[in-house]
């Protein structure tokens, strides 16, 4: 599970932690296996009472040797991927696309910055970094338990959807200058790259972060974050 290869061939992938592995066993993927420490099962007993899977008591030790995280006293579990599926989008709805993010780091925190915000949707481009990732799994905190998300070539998506394009660029408007907006999608580009010459075409509106210092430029889950914080505003 560690590696995407294996995670591929067996359709199962890992989440870590107390919180993250309590809201997966709540949540509707299919739980196969879940493993913790005899302090983990005596604190839940009444919550996994109705957990069907197959249950391990390690020590700490070992589950910190099964797992990824360096320091790990609670548990971990192995949960079936979901089916993939292509989504939709109300015309109602903001939501987020990312042309070609390899970072897992990420992609986790953008995961987690749209469930703060309320949006349910990311369109990922095949080339972005796998979502069943451990470092994504782990940045998310769980917030890829309530995300629809799914894989598609932009081009495609992006004419598919027939919704307005926001993509950020050095050179587009200021956001802080937007007076309102129509739902429709963020995209969002490569951390080096930035978005692809063959999606630029397809943006609607170019839009910037205004800089007040010197540095070139901004990591893009701290972009995505602005954005997004704003384009909601303007929407309530």
């Amino acid at each position: 599970m560690h590696q995407k290869k294996y995670r591929s061939i067996e359709g199962m992938f890992l989440v870590e932690g107390e919180k993250s592995v309590l809201e997966t066993v709540r949540s509707d993927f299919s739980v196969h296996l879940l493993v913790g420490t005899e302090s983990f099962f005596h604190k839940h007993a009444l919550e996994l009472r109705s957990f069907q899977g197959q249950q391990i008591q390690v020590t700490q030790n070992q589950l910190e040797s099964l797992g990824t995280y360096k320091s790990n006293k609670d548990a971990l579990i192995v949960a079936k991927m979901r089916d993939e599926r292509v989504g939709s989008l109300d015309e109602n709805e903001l939501a987020i696309a990312l042309d070609d993010v390899k970072d897992p780091g990420n992609l986790g925190t953008i995961i987690r910055i749209a469930d703060w915000y309320g949006i349910k949707k990311i369109i990922l481009s095949p080339q972005s970094a796998e979502l069943y990732n451990p470092k994504v799994i782990q940045a998310s905190m769980g917030s890829f338990l309530r995300i629809d998300w799914w894989y598609e070539d932009l081009s495609l998506a992006l004419k598919r959807l027939k919704m307005p394009v926001y993509g950020a660029f050095l050179e587009g408007e200021n956001l802080h200058q937007l007076k309102s907006i129509q739902p429709g999608i963020i995209l969002m580009g490569n951390e080096s790259k930035g978005i692809s010459k063959e999606l630029e075409g397809m943006v609607t509106k170019k839009i910037t972060i205004p800089a007040f210092g010197v540095a070139e430029s901004l990591n893009v889950a701290i972009a995505t974050a602005v954005i997004t914080d704003t384009m909601k505003r303007l929407l309530t």
